[in-house]
């Protein structure tokens, strides 16, 4: 199977599975990473494929993430118990992995850190971590002109924006950090800030 008709059938299996918006958010996410990987000299189908299977587990209720977890042997933290929508991120590489086919890697490295982060990330999972954020159906949030700006020529700083959004935006909803993201945050503002 050629690498567009291998897309075109995830779309199409992807389009009865997920809500509306979940669909078309997923769209974004895909045609935005590729076209940061062509900005940026990434894999353009690899970015096309992790974006469109980002959220492939997001239409689950948080109970159902934390049974399939429990079921397929994938670890859950003590923040993802109290967050379970976290769970979508690990359960999604699972997914694409074991429903999908998908034996890269990298793609299924770009799914499990698409919410938090982590330091160091690779291009691709960098990528797909900011193609999440800024794809055009996206509404308003903090940084998020500043992100849009430098993200095809500055994927580091679009990142390190992202990471600061995240983090007001947990702030003012007195939710819960993952530690990763922490780590992530810190990590990225002494590669962009010295």
């Amino acid at each position: 199977m050629g690498d567009s008709v291998r897309l075109f059938d995830i779309q199409n299996k992807l389009r009865v599975l997920l809500p509306e918006y979940r669909f078309y958010h997923t769209l974004g996410v895909s045609y935005t990473a590729a076209s940061l990987a062509m900005s940026h000299g990434g894999d353009v189908y690899k970015a096309q494929l992790a974006g469109l299977l980002h959220d492939c587990a997001k239409y689950l209720k948080s109970s159902e993430m934390i049974t399939e977890c429990e079921k397929n042997g994938i670890e859950i933290s003590d923040i993802e118990r109290l967050s379970p929508g976290l769970l979508h991120t690990k359960l999604g590489a699972f997914y694409a992995e074991n429903v999908y086919g998908v034996e890269d890697v990298d793609v299924l490295s770009a799914i499990t850190y698409h919410t938090t982060g982590r330091p160091d990330m690779s291009l691709l999972e960098e990528i797909i971590y900011v193609a999440d954020y800024i794809e055009p159906s996206r509404p308003a949030l903090p940084y998020i002109d500043e992100m849009r700006a430098c993200a095809f020529t500055n994927l580091h700083k679009a990142a390190l924006y992202e990471l600061k959004s995240v983090i007001t935006k947990i702030k003012e909803d007195n939710g819960v950090m993952d530690k990763r993201t922490e780590e992530t945050y810190e990590y990225y503002k002494k590669l962009v800030e010295g």
